[in-house]
């Protein structure tokens, strides 16, 4: 009998592993669908998700270049419910190493959220542009920030 449960859950614990991996993934959309922008954004890892209050969260941005990048800045705005409530903008080779050659890079950022921030659905923009404060890509994405915080710990 315990030789056909474990038949069952071998298969039953592959498929969990393929599929939790892929309901966690981030749904990245390009602000212009019709856009051939230079970056190509292959996808986006959040840590931990959902983000955390009071703690740090890391946004890592994995993609894909034509072209050589010396350098740039993103601008990144995030809406919450839909309502613009936040806009900073970095310096491109502070977030990745720079020059950025032809092919995949990897663009990160972390952040510490204040332990005050709403928990719910937000919304992030980012813009990324090269010296010549030329487009090369722009995407959306939603994350969720949860209820927890580091500040009910204390």
């Amino acid at each position: 009998m315990e030789a056909v449960q474990f038949k069952f859950l071998v298969p039953l614990l592959l498929v969990l592993c393929l599929v939790v991996p892929l309901t966690l993934a981030t749904d990245v959309k390009y602000c212009d669908k019709n856009a051939d922008y230079d970056v190509k954004v292959k996808g986006v890892e959040i840590i931990p998700n959902p983000v955390a209050r009071g703690q740090p969260a890391t946004f890592s941005i994995s993609a894909y270049s034509g072209k050589a990048i010396s350098g740039g800045k993103m601008v990144i705005d995030v809406s919450y419910f839909g309502w613009h409530i936040h806009s900073e903008t970095h310096d491109l080779c502070g977030e990745t190493s720079c020059p950025i050659s032809t092919g995949d890079f990897v663009v990160s950022h972390s952040q510490d959220l204040p332990g005050f921030t709403p928990p719910g659905s937000y919304s992030l923009k980012m813009k990324m542009y090269d010296a010549a404060k030329k487009e090369l890509t722009c995407i959306n994405f939603d994350f969720d920030i949860g209820f927890a915080s580091s500040l009910a710990d204390s």
